[in-house]
């Protein structure tokens, strides 16, 4: 890294006398995917140094093609140092090594938890657009995705659905996740708690012949690969239950972040209820 940049970095990062704003960082790199779609919708273009190259991912990423536009790295800590940038967003489940490199260089990084309910997710879009200089519009998107949560409500007096969510490759969302709570507010009722689910989980063929839930929703797996959920979805067995279990499918792009993935998420979940139920959009 020259010396040029680090004195950025430094300026970029210092406040100012009086406790003045910082100033807004010009460089901006993600190492995670559901960090690049808040940079996608929070930074300036000019700001983004580079996305992760899962953002180009068009059946797991829902800014594919804004990223296909836009820098991309494969998360190495040579690359990410490239490119000099003033501010790093990372997960803690980023590479420790490029985590490492990063910090015996001196380069900002913030590192972002899984948010585990959409009141965490929020604050985390509060928080990346302060870190960018954006305040208004994270407080702008922060009231997107409230409302398009309260639009996926269900009609007043509706019974919740009793439902089990697949992730592809045979993994349940259970209690305590965020897709937990954006299915109860979307008038689902998530049973993977009767299969013993705590957090994430499989539930095995046979437990869903024994106990099957009103409606099975499953992601969709990538482009040529068959998931889990998928074959069990047309498992011949699961013709004992037919009269008993609906099937829905539900992206799995909308199933893996919070943030502005969460407006496309609440729409998604709203659509299944109603293709379900026969609802009126």
């Amino acid at each position: 890294m020259t010396a040029n940049r680090r004195a950025i970095i430094v300026g970029t990062l210092a406040v100012g006398v009086g406790g003045s704003a910082k100033v807004s960082p010009r460089r901006v790199a993600s190492l995670n995917a559901c960090l690049d779609a808040m940079l996608v919708h929070l930074a300036d273009r000019s700001q983004i140094a580079a996305l992760s190259h899962y953002a180009r991912e068009e059946h797991s990423s829902t800014v594919a093609a804004t990223a296909k536009t836009l820098p991309f790295t494969w998360e190495s800590a040579e690359e990410i140092i490239a490119l000099e940038p003033d501010l790093v967003l990372a997960s803690k489940h980023s590479a420790l090594a490029t985590r490492n490199a990063l910090k015996r260089l001196h380069v900002p990084v913030e590192r972002f938890a899984v948010p585990k309910s959409i009141d965490e997710s929020l604050a985390q879009v509060t928080k990346v657009a302060r870190l960018l200089g954006h305040t208004e519009r994270g407080r702008a998107l922060v009231a997107r995705i409230e409302a398009a949560i309260a639009a996926s409500a269900p009609p007043s007096g509706t019974r919740p659905l009793k439902t089990l969510i697949y992730q592809p490759n045979g993994f349940a969302a259970g209690p305590g996740t965020l897709v937990d709570e954006m299915m109860e507010r979307a008038g689902f009722e998530n049973v993977a708690r009767r299969y013993g689910l705590k957090t994430w989980g499989n539930v095995p063929l046979e437990r869903l012949l024994v106990d099957p839930p009103e409606v099975l929703l499953a992601g969709e797996p990538a482009p040529g690969a068959r998931s889990w959920a998928d074959r069990v979805m047309t498992h011949p067995a699961l013709r004992s239950v037919s009269g008993r279990m609906k099937t829905a499918r539900l992206p799995e792009k909308f199933l893996y972040c919070g943030g502005p993935v969460l407006i496309e998420t609440a729409y998604a979940l709203a659509k299944a209820r109603r293709d379900i139920q026969g609802e009126a959009a």
